[in-house]
C-alpha cells in the first residue's frame, strides 16, 4: 500500500523578510510562474494533499486552490512557527515540509524520507547533502526545511517554542531523526536575492556569465572567421560544473572525478621502518678504518610490535617494513655483511653510510596533508594509494549525463538497407565511445530528421534529461536554416565558423525547456570533422563540466616527412607517433587528411597540431603532437 495518503505537505512561506521587495518570495515570477506554483507542482504529486503557510499576501497564496495557514505563535517567529502551525491543523499522521524559495527540490524528496523514517524507526527525517567548500573541503550539509516528521510531535515542538528557543534544528536532540544523502545539492538550493533569481531564470548558476558577456571579452571577436584559441577561450569560460556530489565505495571510484581534496589521515609510513631485509643500527657506530663486528640482541618482523633497545656496538635482524627500533637510523643489507657467524655481523668500513636504507615516517604523506587534490580522475594507482590510507569510500562528482543524435535524411542507422545518396551513420558510434571514454552516462537519441519539429521535440527532451548535448550534421554552411533557428530559439547559443581544418562550423551554448537546460555541442557532420572537433572542443568542456582538469599535453616531435600548410589556420593532421631508425622519436602523417576518410582516423595514434600562424613544415622540423590517449 502506498505509503502518500500518510502524509501532507507544508510550504512554509511564513517570511517576513523584504529581500525581494514588497512581494514575498515565494510569489516572485520564476521561468514563467510564481516560484511557490513550481514547489507546488514538484510537491503535490508526492503527498496526499499540500497547505501553505503565509503571514502576507494571503488571497494570492489562496488563488492556488490550497489551505492557507498563517503562524499561530505571534511575534515573527521564522520558520518553526510554520512548522507548529502546520503541525495542529495536519490530518495525516506525517508532515513534509519544504521552502517556498527551492523551486528545484528532488521530485523523489518524499519516498526516500519516508523510507528512512520506516527503516530507522525515527520521528524525523531530513535531507543531507554534501558540498565542496571554497577551501576544496568536503563538508556535510543538513537542509532542516526539507523534513518528514510524525504529527504527533506537536508536544515537543511546542514545549521547545515555549522555551524561547527558535532554531529550526535546535529541538532534534530529544527525538529519533533520520539523515537522507542526497547526491544532487542544487536540487536543494533556494532563491534568496532578485540578482539570484535573475541569474537562475534561465538555468543559469548564480554568478555564471552570459555567453555574451564571455564574448565581449575578446576585442576581435568574429563568428565568420574565430580562432581556435579564441572558441577554447569562450566555451572553458561559459561552461560551468555540476554541482552534485556522491559518496562511492573505493572500487566504484574508477575513472570518476574527485570532488574534494583527500587529506590523509594516516602518516605513510607511520613509522620509520626498513627499506629491506637486514641489520638495523646506529649511523654513528659505523666502522672506520677497520672493520667492526655488532652483536644481534633481536630479530624484528613487518607488522610486529616490539620494544627492542640497541646499544653501541649492537644491532638487530630486520626484515623490509620492520619499524626501526629507538636509536637506530641506518640498516645493513644482509648481502653486504662482511660475516655473519654466532659472534655477530661484521661490517667492513665504507660499505653503508650513516641513514641508508631506512623509510621515513610520513616519507610518502605526512598525516594531515592533500593526498590527492580535488578534480582528479581516479586512476588505477589513485585507488591504491587512498586504500593505503585506509579510506573505504570517496566523494566524487556525479556522472554527467550526455545525449547525443545525428541529424539529415540521408543517414541510416546499421541494418537498415541503403537507398541511392545514403549513407550509414559512422557519428554516433564515434560520438558513442568518446563520451564512454570520458566517463560519461550516455544517452543516444539516435537519428533525427531535417524536420523542424523533430529537431524541436528531439532538443527539448535531450536537454530535459541531460547536462550536455552533442549533435552531430545541421550546422554547416548550406545546411538546413531551420536548425540554426531552433537551436538560437531555445536558448543562448552561437554559431561559429572556426578558423581550422577539419571541422569548421560548430555550434555551441546554453538551451533551456521546462525548467531545465543543458549545455549544446553542434558539431559537423563529416566524420572526422566531427571527432577532431570533439576532441578539441567538447572534451575539456564535458571534463570542466565534471569538475576536472586534464588539458592535452603538446609533444614536440620531428616530423618524418614534408607537411604542406597555409598560416592563417589551425590544422588538426592525423599522425603515427613512432621511431626512427636509431630509435629516436618521430611522427608521420597518414596520408590523404580528407576530412571524410574515415580509415585514416583508424590508422592514426595522434595530431599533428600546426597552429595559426605556421606555414610548411620540412621534414626533420619539430611539430606539436597531442597523443589520443585511448579517447579517439
Amino acid at each position: 500500500m502506498s505509503f502518500k495518503h500518510t502524509v501532507s505537505g507544508l510550504i512554509l512561506a511564513g517570511g517576513r523578510a523584504t529581500r525581494m521587495g514588497r512581494v514575498d518570495k515565494g510569489l516572485q515570477p520564476f521561468r514563467g510562474m510564481a516560484m511557490v506554483a513550481h514547489v507546488l507542482q514538484r510537491l503535490a504529486p508526492q503527498v496526499a494533499g499540500v497547505a501553505i503557510n503565509a503571514n502576507r499576501n494571503l488571497p494570492a497564496y489562496e488563488s492556488y486552490c490550497t489551505p492557507v495557514w498563517p503562524d499561530e505563535l505571534s511575534g515573527f517567529e521564522g520558520p518553526l512557527a510554520g512548522l507548529q502551525t502546520g503541525l495542529r491543523h495536519c490530518d495525516t499522521p506525517l508532515l513534509l515540509t519544504v521552502p517556498c524559495d527551492s523551486p528545484f527540490l528532488p521530485d523523489d524528496l518524499a519516498a526516500r524520507l519516508h523510507q528512512a523514517l520506516s527503516e530507522q524507526d525515527a520521528d524525523l527525517a531530513v535531507a543531507v547533502t554534501m558540498e565542496v567548500d571554497e577551501s576544496g573541503q568536503l563538508r556535510r550539509q543538513v537542509h532542516p526545511v526539507f523534513s518528514l516528521l510524525k504529527t504527533s510531535l506537536l508536544p515537543q515542538l511546542s514545549a521547545y517554542l515555549d522555551s524561547g528557543n527558535r532554531r529550526m534544528d535546535g529541538w532534534y536532540g530529544a527525538i529519533r531523526v533520520a539523515e537522507v544523502l542526497f547526491d544532487d545539492a542544487a536540487a536543494f538550493r533556494n532563491i534568496n536575492t532578485l540578482g539570484e533569481l535573475q541569474q537562475y531564470e534561465h538555468g543559469a548558476p548564480a554568478n555564471a556569465p552570459t555567453l555574451a558577456q564571455v564574448v565581449g571579452c575578446l576585442a576581435d571577436y568574429d563568428p565568420e572567421a574565430l580562432p581556435v584559441r579564441h572558441a577554447q577561450r569562450i566555451i572553458g569560460e561559459f561552461i560551468t560544473p555540476i554541482e552534485a556530489v556522491e559518496q562511492l565505495a573505493l572500487r566504484s571510484a574508477l575513472d570518476r572525478v574527485l570532488a574534494a581534496d583527500i587529506v590523509s589521515p594516516i602518516s605513510v609510513p607511520a613509522h620509520d621502518n626498513s627499506a629491506m631485509d637486514g641489520y638495523a643500527l646506529r649511523g654513528a657506530d659505523l666502522p672506520g678504518d677497520a672493520p667492526v663486528t655488532y652483536s644481534v640482541v633481536g630479530t624484528i618482523l613487518a607488522g610486529r610490535p616490539h620494544a627492542l633497545t640497541v646499544g653501541p656496538g649492537q644491532c638487530v635482524r630486520i626484515m623490509t617494513g620492520g619499524v626501526m627500533p629507538d636509536g637506530c637510523d641506518t640498516v645493513l643489507p644482509q648481502e653486504l655483511a662482511a660475516l655473519i657467524n654466532d659472534a655477530g655481523v661484521t661490517i667492513a668500513p665504507g660499505v653503508i653510510r650513516a641513514g641508508d636504507n631506512r623509510r621515513f615516517k610520513g616519507e610518502d604523506l605526512m598525516a594531515g596533508t592533500p593526498a590527492l587534490k580535488r578534480g582528479k580522475i581516479i586512476r588505477p594507482a589513485d585507488l591504491g594509494l587512498i586504500a593505503s590510507l585506509g579510506l573505504a569510500e570517496v566523494a566524487v562528482r556525479r556522472r554527467l549525463r550526455v545525449a547525443f543524435f545525428s541529424t539529415g535524411d540521408e543517414l541510416r542507422s546499421i541494418g537498415q538497407p541503403l537507398a541511392a545518396g545514403c549513407v550509414y551513420d559512422s557519428n554516433r558510434y564515434t560520438i558513442y565511445g568518446m563520451l564512454q571514454r570520458l566517463g560519461c552516462e550516455v544517452i543516444d537519441m539516435g537519428i533525427v530528421k531535417d524536420d523542424p519539429a523533430a529537431l524541436e521535440a528531439a532538443l527539448r527532451s535531450a536537454c530535459e534529461n541531460a547536462d550536455a548535448i552533442v549533435t552531430s550534421g545541421g550546422v554547416s554552411v548550406g545546411a538546413a536554416d531551420y536548425t540554426k533557428q531552433i537551436m538560437a530559439a531555445l536558448g543562448d547559443v552561437t554559431f561559429w565558423k572556426i578558423g581550422m581544418r577539419p571541422g569548421r562550423p560548430l555550434a555551441f551554448g546554453k538551451i533551456h525547456s521546462n525548467q531545465h537546460s543543458a549545455f549544446l555541442f553542434g558539431l559537423p557532420g563529416n566524420p572526422v570533422a566531427v571527432m577532431v572537433s570533439f576532441y578539441f572542443f567538447a572534451r575539456a568542456a564535458l571534463l570542466r563540466m565534471m569538475g576536472a582538469e586534464a588539458p592535452l599535453p603538446l609533444l614536440r616531435v620531428r616530423s618524418s616527412t614534408a607537411i604542406r600548410k597555409k598560416p592563417g589556420r589551425t590544422e588538426y593532421q592525423r599522425g603515427i607517433l613512432g621511431t626512427d631508425a636509431d630509435g629516436r622519436p618521430q611522427v608521420g602523417i597518414t596520408g590523404s587528411q580528407g576530412s571524410g576518410i574515415l580509415r585514416s582516423m583508424s590508422e592514426a595514434n595522434c595530431m599533428v597540431v600546426l597552429h595559426d600562424e605556421q606555414g610548411n613544415v620540412a621534414a626533420g622540423d619539430l611539430v606539436d603532437v597531442v597523443l589520443f590517449d585511448g579517447l579517439v
